[in-house]
This record gives C-alpha cells, sequence and structure tokens, in this order.
C-alpha cells in the first residue's frame, strides 16, 4: 500500500485538530530529536489483532544505526515538551518507507503523519510506502498500486537529492491549497 501525498485525504474534523494543534502554544513536531524514543514506543504499544511486535531490540539497533547514517527519520507530535506520538520511517534520495507509527494522545500519530505529508509536498517526494494495506491507511488516501509502478517511482526517487529532514512550520501550508 501507497500513500500518494498528492491524495492525501484531510477528513474535516481531522483538519480542525491539525488546525487546532498548530495554533496551540506548546504543540509542534520535531524531526529527529527523539528516533530511539519513537522507535521504542512503537515496539512496545500493543496492536490490535497482534500479540507481539517485530520491532525486537536487534531491530531497534538496526534502525537506530540507519539513523546515525542518515537514513532512517522520525517525525514527532510534541505537546508541552512531551513526547505524545510520532512515525519513524526509512528514505533514501527522494524515496520514503514508512515503518512504524504510536500515539499516547489522541491523533497524535495522524498528526505526524500529516507533518511528514507536508513535509513530503513541499520537498517533491511523490509518495509514502506504508507497508501495510488497512482500512486506516485507506481512509487516508493510501492505495495499492502495481509492482512496476512502485518500483518505478522509487527507482527515480533514489536517483534523487534527498531534502534536508527538518520541519517548518510553513511546511503544512502544504496541506491546504
Amino acid at each position: 500500500m501507497v500513500l500518494d501525498v498528492a491524495h492525501f485525504r484531510i477528513h474535516p474534523s481531522f483538519k480542525k485538530t491539525l488546525q487546532k494543534f498548530r495554533k496551540t502554544t506548546g504543540c509542534e513536531i520535531r524531526i529527529d530529536s527523539a528516533f530511539e524514543q519513537v522507535i521504542r514506543a512503537c515496539s512496545s504499544s500493543p496492536r490490535e489483532g497482534q500479540s507481539g511486535t517485530w520491532i525486537v531490540p536487534e531491530m531497534v539497533a538496526a534502525y537506530c544505526d540507519l539513523h546515525q547514517a542518515g537514513f532512517a527519520h522520525s517525525f514527532e507530535t510534541w505537546i508541552n515538551g512531551k513526547l505524545v506520538g510520532g512515525l519513524y520511517c526509512v528514505a533514501r534520495g527522494k524515496s520514503v518507507f514508512g515503518e512504524s507509527m504510536f500515539s499516547r494522545s489522541s491523533d497524535a500519530s495522524k498528526i505526524a503523519l500529516a507533518a511528514l505529508v507536508a513535509f513530503c509536498r513541499h520537498h517533491k517526494i511523490m509518495q509514502i510506502d506504508c507497508q501495510q494495506n488497512t482500512q486506516h491507511l485507506a481512509s487516508l488516501g493510501a492505495s495499492e498500486i502495481s509492482r512496476e509502478l512502485f518500483l518505478e517511482r522509487v527507482t527515480k526517487g533514489l536517483s534523487l537529492e534527498p531534502p534536508i529532514w527538518r520541519f517548518d512550520p510553513l511546511y503544512w501550508q502544504e496541506l491546504w491549497p
């Protein structure tokens, strides 16, 4: 399943949530300020229909190594100095592969995803590989594409210069053309 960032859906109630988040003092998006905390939170988050996690300690260490090498990034939702949600992804060039999300507050992981989409739109990154086919991702605009199209887009993204992984609040404007 792939989220074409041009097709990201913001439902009216979530739009209100995002606008409130953007305007509230103490609410912010950070990139890569707490990567290990994000991946550990993802590994310990209960998942409906799952009894465990694939994010075992060896995977945490491997992703932290990728992060140190500049190939894995976290998008973090912070409220009043507290990490309340986020996601992490792997990126090469302008190809982005979402890995996992967590939320300790209502909509916190979805806010992080919206920030990633805004970042991607600003930097001309076409898609986010979501890997999992879920109703939740489909409701946000993700869909399945052919393997051929997926590989074509990934190959193109790999050949492009990567963005600087920093979030500017101006990126939110990318969500409301």
